[in-house]
């Protein structure tokens, strides 16, 4: 276990605070380091107070992260190539979140006793699927939007053009297509990968600029950019067919496609789980659920770390 090296990448946009109770846990525990993304929109202040140093990275490249958009891609994409810069050989690299938290010790013996494993949930959608939709229509930029609200405009715009492509009626067809012999997965984003599958997935989009031009006008890419990469790669049938991270969807029509932000009341089924990280958590929301399992998992005493 000890010579098992494990980076994790996160993409952050808020808590700066929360980011760094997440980065204590998991930071300089014997091999492990972190890479971290700050979306552009953050104020340079918030930038400066995450905790950086020693296995802790901040990378300067910052891109502009929106929800549903390939920008997402483009950050994700960015933090493995400064992994792949690094020089370092990881034989694991874990996707998280700024609102992620570690919510079970033994992630490193876990991974140890099961190297060469893709941690990443998928599922394949047929044709016919009304999912297709999500990256054989050209979406607007207006539609690849969040909007709270379930009756806001260009929500109900996606909805039509959604409702529209099922009956057959694509008014914005996009112009590329799979490979040839490809199919089509999708699910959830986070996954935890060998180091070699993250340097196969850089030198087929580098080899192959048209993966991801297929996918610029596309609506919510990161539930299926890696997941259709990976599952028509040499590495498919190393995928577990679940991810390493707990979430809680919503119920109503308003967030019933997003992570609900965790309670105390959820840390029984959190824990109950099996999961090794858990999210979304939320400061302004719940700073209780936040140092329960800060206080309890992780690395406590990681090599310090200084502020930028």
């Amino acid at each position: 276990m000890g010579d098992l090296r494990l980076a994790h990448i996160l993409l952050v946009h808020k808590n700066p605070e929360q980011v760094n109770a997440f980065v204590r846990q998991i930071a300089g525990d014997g091999g492990a380091d972190v890479y971290i993304h700050v979306d552009a929109k953050c104020h340079e202040a918030m930038v400066r107070a995450i905790a950086s140093g020693g296995s802790v990275s901040v990378l300067k490249e910052r891109v502009q992260v929106t929800w549903g958009d390939f920008n997402v891609i483009e950050a994700t994409l960015s933090l493995l190539r400064a992994v792949r810069a690094s020089g370092k050989a990881y034989d694991f690299i874990s996707l998280n979140s700024g609102q992620d938290l570690l919510v079970r010790d033994g992630l490193r013996e876990y991974l140890a006793a099961n190297r060469n494993r893709v941690f990443m949930s998928a599922r394949r959608i047929g044709p016919g699927d009304p999912q297709n939709s999500a990256w054989k229509i050209r979406w607007p930029r207006v539609t690849r939007n969040l909007y709270d609200s379930p009756f806001h405009p260009y929500r109900l715009l996606r909805a039509g053009l959604v409702r529209l492509y099922t009956f057959g009626l694509n008014l914005r067809p996009n112009p590329l297509a799979l490979p040839e012999g490809w199919n089509f997965y999708c699910d959830s984003q986070w996954l935890c990968m060998p180091g070699v599958t993250a340097d196969y997935i850089l030198d087929y989009v580098g080899q192959n600029p048209n993966y991801c031009r297929l996918f610029q006008d596309s609506l919510a890419p990161d539930e299926f950019f890696f997941t259709t990469l990976i599952m028509n790669s040499p590495y498919a049938a190393q995928v577990t067919g679940s991810h390493l991270t707990h979430l809680n969807f919503g119920r109503t029509l308003r967030d019933k496609n997003h992570p609900v932000v965790i309670t105390t009341e959820d840390i029984p089924t959190i824990e109950d789980s099996g999961r090794f990280f858990a999210r979304k958590f939320d400061q302004a929301v719940d700073e209780e659920a936040i140092r329960y399992f800060s206080d309890r998992y992780g690395n406590q005493n990681p090599e310090p770390n200084s502020a930028r």
